[in-house]
């Protein structure tokens, strides 16, 4: 860290800098070396609102601060604690607001990011005055200055919509409301009246619509959580402005582009959302009004036209008919058959039908296609949005809405029989229609979980749907080869194991299909159908994917290499997540084509890590590479060379070049690859890895941490000689520094459990005072539930270990060194009301286990006060550990390492910082090998407590509950 703050100047260099590839490294560094120094962020926020500066510079500035905030204002390692100091803080939180106002747009968007995130942390408690400050900002005259106020406060308001009901969110909403409630309205009316005052001022309106629908989004940030009183009070005048901007319309602001929505489409959204919103919460105060907007919003949509800059107000007009169709009160309003063909003639099947714009889509961006075409995209789509409208109306109207369907299905299939060539769009948007009616029920990880029983899903599939798949060339349309993969992919369970294994070599094929859209149709619906369970069984196993195993990494490999460029080939995430599930189907039976498939990932690896681009592809990348080390070395120890050879190369690179991306993935699989030389002597190669490790350097990055305490371990798992004593010093100073951080203290504790479990305690006792004196100080002045919970796990596993030395008897030694007797309020004020947290079958074992070593064997202490008065309620304690065992125990055994469950699809987005390789398997030290039962174990432990302490045994058996005291009396 620098020792001087840099000037404003060096920072603008710095920000110059790095804004060209051949200074961007160099000059990032050093602005990471001085982020920490006093005033540099209030040096950001000059160099943001300087408007003599270059305005990239500006932008760099106000992106750096953006991300400083972020990672300072609230940091989880405490060290980083003061890396803002509170007068930095107080000074930007004086000055951030009228410098936001302030900003052309574009820098806005960052700084009021920023803002976003201290609101979060120090809003209202610490920063109280926020509301007024925007309050008095609000003008009648300067729309201008109003837009920042209000983009100001949406920023703020709009994390409520994904908050958590609590009494801290409703208190700060009730906070905000008290305040901002008046002000706002009085704006809100005011820009409604300058909207029609200024009809025909295009100047004027392109100031005045983007504050109109920043209103509106704040209007549903801060009704969101709950109907506040006010907005109660006031429904009628706000939902009759709203209704008349359901249909207002100004040639003036219209931009011509097909593509980009203008601000009216956007304020006719909000609006959509808004009634959305009050359908649902707000249905005594909101429901005469409500024949209205659904007259107004179908009228709408009957009218809209299909271009894209329409899609978000169609998807959110359909969104509210469809919440609209779900309240049974509202039904009446459709139960005329008549209505519900209009409906489906008006509204359904425009927003199904295939668009020429979809067709670009397809051909230019076929990753993007896939992602607002699967169902299980967030995106707004007119498709998923019809698809959501059938399926609410199956419920009231099952039969009716069916028949409706099904007609149009026959109609558009029949027209596409007549002339396949010309009409192909016809057949696509029928098995659009027949997807939409069949699937009642779906979830994006396991297809439709419920189906139409008036559609035979299965019969349609075999006369419509596999005539596309049968070979690669065929003549119809390539949208119609996607769409058929789509049908399977959708209804895979519905699907028999042998028509899904006489489709595999089909799929196979069309992973190779010249149209990118199929190829990854074709992975995503593969991948998909090798995770099937049922009877909590996999469909596949290893011996039905062996023969597939030769092509499908060929013909995947291949369709990586011809991406083009890393960058490219990275886009093709679907493919790589396939890799890693056919490694994982296939087990062992892998084995005989590892070293190829070794070779393909290794190369794959030396190429991206020039330039990571996409974590997703990222994270299955290396998932394949662990997955693979995992079954082929389990098969064969020595194959374990074959990776080390393969993939060093590529980790020297990642190491030497500090890629941070993947970094953590090296540590993770070098941890793996080392744990595979258990019981041989240390190679060379790691000893020579081992010391650079320990630098403090590495450690200073969080996201490093879990992967370095894994990859520490392994070392002492494998070489404890080398370790200890020769690296003890370092590997002390590392368990400080995270023993320290109430992000990583958990870490620590693994660290230090696992230098016990392999470590001979006549080298670490001279240090267990040091040791246990740095965990009491944390745990006296910063403890946390996480913290506590590690240190009684601790306490259970030092008391647990068998060495030569009794544990238990030396706990209590090295404690009574630190201070006479601090165990006994430890245990009583901290360990007893904590113990029931050790809840997972482990814990259980390791907390039975080693606090009844302690009771029993820490002698004399446990048989004098104060501990002899503690001893009764640990008891008690650890006897009602063991009924838990009988209703969880044996689930939580059986899904310990369950790979054939593995699905990633939950983790839409990778962190950069760490992630975890879940193909690895959790190594877990069992410090009582010696108790294979713990319930037996303390069954025959009270048994002898029974004769030497009868009075005591006879106490604790009156305090138990039935089951546990059950147990313990049975013979």
């Amino acid at each position: 860290m620098a020792t001087q703050p840099p000037t404003l100047a060096t920072i603008a260099q710095c920000l110059q800098q790095t804004l060209h590839p051949s200074t961007r490294k160099q000059a990032e560094q050093h602005l990471q070396s001085v982020e920490k120094t006093p005033h540099f962020c209030i040096s950001l926020l000059t160099i943001t609102g300087d408007g003599a500066a270059d305005q990239h510079v500006r932008f760099a500035a106000a992106v750096l601060f953006k991300n400083i905030v972020r990672k300072y204002w609230a940091p989880e390692n405490e060290d980083e604690a003061n890396a803002i100091p509170a007068e930095d803080r107080q000074a930007i939180k004086a000055r951030i607001v009228d410098l936001m106002i302030s900003l052309p747009a574009k820098l806005q968007l960052q700084i009021s990011e920023g803002l976003a995130i201290v609101a979060k942390y120090d809003f209202p408690e610490q920063w109280p005055e926020l509301i007024q400050q925007l309050n008095s900002k609000l003008s009648p005259n300067d729309y201008h200055v109003n837009l920042g106020v209000l983009q100001t406060a949406h920023t703020i308001f709009k994390r409520w919509r994904k908050e958590f009901r609590s009494n801290e969110l409703f208190t700060e909403i009730k906070y905000v409301l008290d305040q901002f409630t008046e002000p706002y309205t009085q704006i809100f009316k005011a820009t409604d009246e300058m909207i029609q005052t200024h009809k025909d001022n295009a100047e004027a309106l392109k100031v005045l619509l983007p504050v109109f629908l920043l209103l509106t989004k704040i209007f549903y940030s801060l009704n969101c959580q709950d109907l506040p009183e006010f907005f109660e009070d006031h429904v009628q005048e706000f939902m009759s402005t709203f209704h008349r901007y359901l249909t207002y319309n100004n040639p003036l602001m219209d931009n011509h582009d097909d593509d980009e929505a203008t601000d009216v489409e956007k304020i006719k959204a909000g609006i959509c959302e808004i009634i959305t919103l009050y359908t649902s919460r707000a249905e005594e105060c909101f429901a005469p009004l409500l024949p209205d907007f659904v007259t107004t919003v179908w009228g709408m949509l009957t009218d809209l036209g299909l271009q894209p800059k329409f899609d978000i107000l169609a998807s959110k007009a359909i969104g509210f008919l469809t919440t609209v169709v779900h309240l049974p009160g509202n039904r009446g309003l459709f139960a005329n058959p008549d209505t519900l063909k209009l409906i489906c003639e008006k509204v359904i099947l425009p927003n199904m039908t295939l668009r020429e714009a979809d067709e670009e889509l397809f051909e230019d961006d076929p990753m993007q296609y896939v992602v607002y075409d699967l169902e299980s995209s967030d995106s707004d789509s007119r498709r998923r949005a019809a698809a959501d409208l059938v399926r609410a109306f199956l419920e009231p109207f099952h039969k009716e809405i069916t028949g409706i369907i099904s007609t149009y299905v026959e109609h558009y299939l029949n027209r596409f029989t007549q002339n396949p060539q010309q009409n192909w769009k016809d057949k696509d948007v029928a098995l659009f229609m027949v997807t939409a009616v069949s699937a009642v029920s779906l979830v994006a990880r396991h297809g439709v979980t419920r189906v139409n029983d008036l559609v035979n899903v299965v019969d349609f599939f075999s006369k419509h749907i596999l005539e596309h798949l049968q070979t690669l060339e065929d003549k119809s349309h390539p949208i119609l080869k996607a769409d058929a993969i789509k049908y399977v992919y959708m209804f895979r369970n519905q699907l028999s194991k042998e028509q899904l294994g006489s489709l595999l070599p089909l799929l196979c094929q069309h992973l190779s299909h010249p149209s990118p859209c199929v190829a990854t149709y074709a992975a995503i619906c593969l991948e998909r159908i090798f995770f099937i369970k049922r009877d909590h069984k996999p469909v596949f196993t290893p011996v039905d994917i062996q023969p597939l195993l030769e092509p499908l990494f060929t013909v995947l490999f291949s369709t990586l290499e011809q991406a083009g460029s890393p960058e490219k080939m990275a886009e093709r995430e679907h493919i790589m997540k396939l890799i890693m599930r056919v490694i994982i189907v296939a087990r062992e039976q892998v084995v005989p084509v590892s070293s190829v498939v070794l070779g393909k990932l290794a190369t794959i690896v030396g190429m991206v890590s020039k330039n990571p681009s996409n974590p997703q592809f990222n994270h299955y990348l290396f998932e394949s590479i662990a997955v693979l080390a995992r079954f082929t070395v389990s098969a064969n120890l020595e194959s374990v060379t074959l990776f080390e050879q393969a993939l060093f190369p590529p980790f020297q690179f990642i190491l030497q070049n500090d890629v941070s991306d993947f970094t953590p993935y090296a540590f993770q699989i070098l941890s793996q690859l080392l744990a595979a030389h258990m019981g041989q002597p240390l190679p060379d190669s790691y000893k020579a890895l081992f010391p650079p490790l320990l630098q403090p350097v590495l450690w200073e990055n969080s996201g490093n941490i879990p992967a370095l305490v894994r990859l520490v371990k392994a070392y002492l798992q494998v070489g404890p000689t080398y370790v200890v004593p020769d690296h003890l010093s370092a590997v002390l100073g590392i368990f400080q520094k995270l023993i320290s951080s109430k992000a990583h203290d958990h870490h620590g504790f693994d660290l230090l459990n696992t230098l016990l479990y392999y470590s001979p305690l006549t080298v670490l006792q001279p240090h267990l005072k040091a040791l246990f004196t740095l965990i009491l100080n944390r745990l006296q002045t910063r403890s946390t539930p996480k913290f506590i919970h590690g240190f009684i796990y601790f306490v259970a596993f030092f008391c647990c270990l068998e060495k030569p030395e009794s544990t238990p008897q030396m706990l209590v030694q090295v404690m009574d060194s630190i201070q006479p007797d601090i165990l006994a309020p430890i245990l009583q004020s901290i360990i007893l009301p904590n113990l029931k947290g050790l809840n997972s079958t482990h814990e259980r074992k390791v907390a039975v286990v080693g606090y009844l070593r302690l009771t029993t064997m820490a002698t004399p202490a446990f048989g004098n006060m104060p501990y002899a008065a503690l001893v009764p309620e640990l008891l008690v304690n650890l006897g009602e550990k063991l009924h838990v065992q009988v209703a969880t125990g044996e689930a939580e055994g059986a899904a310990q390492d369950d790979l054939d469950s593995l699905d990633l699809m939950d983790q839409s987005a990778f962190q950069t910082n760490f992630s975890r390789l879940a193909t690895i398997s959790k190594e877990r030290l069992d410090p009582a090998p010696y108790v294979k039962d713990y319930r037996a174990f303390l069954k025959t432990k009270f048994l002898e407590l029974g004769q030497t302490k009868p009075a005591v045994i006879n106490d604790v058996m009156n305090r138990l509950s039935p089951e546990a005291k059950a147990y313990l009396s049975s013979n």
